[in-house]
């Protein structure tokens, strides 16, 4: 089975609708800091943001790795349970940082917000998703199992700041 990451390279729609309005390009995965995990695990850059974050896989393994995001404010959460479940998130709701309450309601909102400016955004979320071969949950499925990975399983992934061995902030709380 071809990887996620080489399906985003090969497939330029995909890759140019992750890059806005997902605002994730894999080639933007140095971060701008010198990080580690608390618990010693592995951290591997593979993609960023326009604003300086940053996507990690956490330990050993492949595109199933727990997905931690970190932004360059000093801020942290982990935000998916391996690429594909991260993708989904991009794909349904790519306004995924600013969605605070994660309700149905603000993410109408949000949505509303980028389809002023992107009519076109479902149909280019559908041939992107189709080129990767993925199935899309709705928006508060997606918000919802962002919200779980943020305060349950995040709990475990604790972003260090190396150079004072201090922690990031929780980007997502409880």
């Amino acid at each position: 089975m071809q990887s996620l990451i080489t399906a985003i390279v090969e497939h330029d729609e995909a890759a140019s609708f992750l890059a806005w309005p997902g605002d994730f390009e894999l080639d933007r995965k140095d971060h701008v800091e010198d990080v580690h995990l608390a618990s010693g695990a592995a951290l591997e850059g593979f993609a960023g943001d326009g604003a300086g974050g940053t996507y990690f896989f956490c330990g050993s393994g492949g595109e199933e790795r727990p997905v931690l995001y970190a932004d360059s404010e000093g801020s942290a959460a982990l935000v998916a349970i391996g690429l594909e479940q991260l993708l989904q998130l991009l794909l349904v709701a790519p306004w995924w940082r600013d969605c605070r309450a994660f309700t149905e309601e603000e993410s109408r909102e949000l949505a509303a917000e980028y389809l002023e400016d992107m009519p076109d955004l479902a149909a280019r979320r559908n041939r992107a998703a189709t080129a990767l071969g993925l199935d899309l949950p709705t928006e508060a499925e997606a918000l919802a199992a962002l919200r779980r990975v943020a305060t349950e399983a995040g709990k475990d992934f604790i972003l260090i700041f190396t150079p004072e061995d201090t922690p990031y902030d929780r980007l997502i709380n409880d």
